[in-house]
C-alpha cells in the first residue's frame, strides 16, 4: 500500500468516526426528544384526567349545596310561618310589646288601687 492509500485510508476511517459521532449525536437528541414528548404526553394525559376528576366533584359539590339550600329554605319558610301564626313575626313585634306594657300598667296600676 501506497502512502497516498494509507493517507486516504486514514482520512476515510477519520471521516466514518467523525460520521458515527454526528449520528450518535443526533440520536442521543432523538432520544432526548422522544422522552421528553413522552413525558409531556404522560403529564398531558394525567392532567386532563385530574381536570375532569375536579370538575366531576365540583359537580357533586354544586348540587349538595343547592339541595342543603333548598332545605333550609323551606325550614325557613316553615319557620316563618309559625312565627306568623304565632304573632311573632317581626313586622309586629314592637307594636306587641308595647301593647303588652300598656296592659302590664294597668294590671299595676289595678294591683296598686285594691292595696
Amino acid at each position: 500500500m501506497t502512502n497516498f492509500e494509507k493517507v486516504s485510508s486514514t482520512i476515510e476511517s477519520a471521516e466514518e468516526v467523525a460520521r458515527k459521532i454526528w449520528l450518535a449525536g443526533l440520536g442521543a437528541y432523538g432520544k432526548s426528544f422522544e422522552e421528553v414528548q413522552r413525558k409531556y404526553e404522560k403529564l398531558n394525559g394525567e392532567t386532563s384526567r385530574l381536570f375532569e376528576e375536579l370538575v366531576s366533584k365540583g359537580e357533586k359539590l354544586e348540587a349538595n349545596t343547592k339541595e342543603k339550600f333548598k332545605e333550609k329554605t323551606a325550614v325557613e319558610k316553615r319557620v316563618e310561618d309559625v312565627r306568623k301564626k304565632l304573632g311573632l313575626d317581626s313586622s309586629d313585634t314592637d307594636t306587641k310589646i308595647d301593647e303588652l306594657s300598656q296592659k302590664v300598667d294597668a294590671l299595676t296600676e289595678a294591683v296598686n288601687k285594691m292595696s
